[in-house]
């Protein structure tokens, strides 16, 4: 150990020492020690009085009050500042916005179903494909097709039976050889033969086949020109008649995509304004800033029980294919209108079955209204009672204005002996 550690030592050993010595020394006696203590006590003192001062206490606002059925508030109310108001404008046309879906053109679309079973033997199309009427798009190996391919080659086998008969005993009668009566059976045996012969073509002429053999290959083909836009085949893949119909995928989807049709759910109220031939404008939130030209071509003449709405059905150009089935949209049609005004959606509230909205009367005085509703878009409301042109309503918190009206009716109740003339405006401010 160095002499530098060895005096470190000795100063750490002796700091306490010396502490306590400075002390005895500083109170040392009683004239010291009362002015320490004195010291001591003036420092809480002053500490005491310093951490229980108290903010000043501020004279609360004064609070709204409720005179018949007006709310009125104190000038320089800071509520105030959170009310905003909008003029109700006259209305003289509203945009209706409807919820829309693309869906393919069904007048130019064609869905392919198994008409026998079998399997897949070759695919022909595939998906963004364009095809032709007649053309083949797959082929199945189907031995209930090949029965019905005997069946057709059986008949034509006994037409040809039938008509050789029929020439033998025309024949024979004309000799004196038969009786009437047997060419008029042969006669009726060959016209039933060539009955179930035309039966038996046209039923496999009807799944598109012409010949007179039998291979068991049914070919499935488009009956309309466009585009293979869905395909639920693929090779080897067994298939059976009870796969197809509603609820079930096609095999194919043929259809044009250059003209698509818009389905549209229309309220009851709306029904007077999609007339077929009204013109409608489409917006997608895929193209943004981009509107669409439709025009509606059928309205629906029953009402859904479970959703009250009509379907209305408009055909939209897509010449340009860049619109897709199943987008979903808004249809906006312009209608014309004879009265009520129009404010925003947010200045009407739905308290049970009934609207009201908030009209400031003058500067810092509301009123709550009972309005009657014409039209309840997402952005705009038609007021067609309740309100008037150029009144101002209440368009941002009117919860809070609502609940202000509350409060403001609870507390004037003791001051009040008489009900009657607040009835009205407590059922108006109730939220």
């Amino acid at each position: 150990m160095n002499i530098n550690d060895k005096r470190g030592m000795s100063i750490r050993h002796n700091l306490p020492e010396r502490l306590r010595e400075t002390t005895r020394t500083l109170l040392n006696t009683p004239t010291k020690r009362y002015v320490a203590a004195g010291s001591a006590l003036a420092i809480a003192v002053l500490v005491y009085a310093v951490m229980s001062q108290e903010a000043p206490i501020k004279p609360p606002a004064p609070q709204p009050i409720v005179q018949g059925q007006q709310l009125r508030f104190p000038a320089g109310h800071p509520q105030l500042a959170l009310l905003g108001t909008t003029e109700a404008k006259a209305a003289e046309s509203i945009t209706l916005e409807l919820p829309a879906r693309l869906v393919w053109n069904e007048e130019r679309t064609q869905r392919i179903y198994p008409a026998f079973a079998g399997r897949v033997l070759t695919l022909n199309a595939d998906i963004g494909q364009s095809v032709n009427a007649g053309q083949v798009l797959a082929t199945l190996a189907s031995p209930e097709f090949g029965a019905a391919q005997a069946d057709t080659a059986k008949a034509m086998a006994d037409a040809q039976v039938a008509d050789r008969a029929l020439a033998r005993h025309q024949t024979l009668f004309e000799a004196d050889v038969i009786s009437r009566k047997e060419l008029d059976l042969t006669e009726a045996d060959a016209l039933r033969a060539r009955a179930e012969l035309a039966r038996a073509q046209a039923r496999t002429r009807m799944y598109g086949s012409s010949a007179n053999t039998v291979n068991q290959q049914l070919g499935l083909a488009a009956t309309v020109k466009g585009v293979v836009v869905e395909r639920n085949l693929s090779a080897g893949q067994e298939v059976r008649p009870d796969q197809g119909g509603p609820g079930n995928l096609a095999l194919f989807v043929v259809s044009d995509p250059s003209v698509l049709w818009v389905q549209i759910d229309a309220r009851e109220a709306d029904t007077a304004s999609l007339k077929p031939g009204t013109k409608i404008t489409l917006t997608l939130p895929n193209f943004p800033g981009q509107t669409f030209d439709a025009k509606i071509t059928a309205t629906g003449d029953f009402i859904d029980s479970n959703t009250r709405s009509i379907k209305v059905r408009a055909v939209i150009d897509n010449a340009q294919r860049m619109l897709k089935a199943e987008m979903l949209g808004t249809a906006r049609i312009e209608r014309k209108l004879t009265a009520g005004v129009l404010v925003p959606a947010s200045a009407v509230q739905l308290r049970g079955t009934e609207h009201w909205a908030y009209v400031q009367t003058e500067p810092g005085v509301f009123e709550p209204r009972r309005v009657k509703l014409g039209y309840e878009g997402l952005q705009e409301v038609l007021i067609v009672d309740g309100v008037q042109a150029n009144e101002l309503v209440v368009k941002e918190n009117s919860l809070l204005l609502a609940r202000e009206f509350r409060n403001a009716q609870d507390d004037a109740k003791p001051h009040t002996s008489a009900t009657g003339s607040a009835a009205p405006a407590s059922s108006a401010g109730q939220k």
